[in-house]
């Protein structure tokens, strides 16, 4: 295997695990994060960190020549000028950046999110599913995709998209809102946070996916009420009251909020299934297949009461 040199741009939830296991596969990684906070975890997490933000090309010239930018980067505030300013204007800074070095990097990763795909009423959606954005966040996040995809190959670039569906994991589990109802009906499409810098690394490490989008999502979209009475008989409480689905359709995704509407609302409105056959087909593996798999070890933490 060779070895590579990565550098994460806004490296934090799913970053700082991607460069864990890039750096104990032997690779080469440097994080990059605005705050000091940020750049203080990504030293907790065994690799180099540099300070500087994503939509300054001056900042970025500490950055060292690597082989390939994974761009993460957060929004970090609600609204659609804050996610335009790191998705669109960040991301194609950053894109002119490195790939107007004299050593550029041969690949450009983008993290992006389900949110794309709005409202699909619960049908199946995949890589292939037109993408028919209808608020102003969503255009902005497709916006991002396509110059993603696009930008790179005019510096000799391969550019890929990696799409998330919502993320759980270590901090992120937020049992107490399914267990407290109200539950809203409608699709859940998650991955845990290993699975998602996992894919991303095995991308990487595989040379796969390069000029692509690729969708991470687990085996199984589950109905809320499905899982929150799932999680409630787990837990050993009592089950969530249940509410139906607004009819108005929607358009971002589990973990994307939107300015036009409360947080609730808009994502609850957002209903689909999404499908991991690509991935699936590409060969990844996943750690945990399903919600029974990545919820276990925060039950067990929630029934001894910890």
């Amino acid at each position: 295997m060779w070895n590579m040199r990565v550098a994460i741009l806004g490296c934090g939830y799913v970053g700082l695990e991607l460069g864990r296991r890039l750096t104990a596969a032997g690779h080469e990684v440097v994080g990059v994060r605005r705050s000091e906070a940020g750049a203080a975890a990504i030293e907790r997490a065994g690799f180099d960190a540099i300070r500087a933000d994503v939509t300054d090309a001056e900042a970025l010239t500490a950055v060292p020549a690597v082989d390939t930018v994974v761009y993460a980067a957060s929004a970090g505030e609600r609204g659609v000028e804050p996610a335009r300013t790191v998705y669109v204007t960040g991301l194609q800074t950053a894109i002119d950046h490195f790939g107007g070095r004299d050593e550029p990097p041969s690949r450009f990763v983008y993290t992006s999110s389900t949110g794309v795909y709005g409202d699909h009423e619960g049908a199946w959606v995949d890589e292939t599913t037109p993408l028919d954005p209808e608020t102003e966040r969503e255009r902005v996040l497709v916006e991002a995709e396509r110059l993603a995809l696009s930008r790179p190959a005019e510096y000799g670039i391969d550019g890929s998209v990696v799409r998330f569906a919502g993320l759980y994991g270590p901090d992120r589990y937020r049992i107490e809102r399914y267990l407290t109802g109200p539950v809203t009906e409608g699709y859940l499409n998650v991955i845990h946070r290993d699975d998602a810098a996992g894919t991303v690394a095995y991308l990487l490490e595989h040379d796969l996916g390069r000029d692509e989008v690729v969708l991470a999502v687990d085996d199984e979209p589950v109905s809320r009420w499905t899982f929150a009475d799932w999680l409630a008989d787990e837990c050993g409480v009592e089950r969530p009251s249940k509410v139906a689905r607004p009819d108005q359709k929607g358009s971002v995704d589990e973990e994307t909020s939107a300015e036009e509407e409360t947080d609730a609302s808009r994502r609850l409105r957002a209903d689909k299934r999404c499908s991991n056959a690509k991935l699936r087909e590409l060969g990844y593996d996943l750690t945990y297949p399903t919600f029974r798999e990545g919820y276990r070890e925060t039950i067990g933490a929630y029934r001894a009461g910890e």
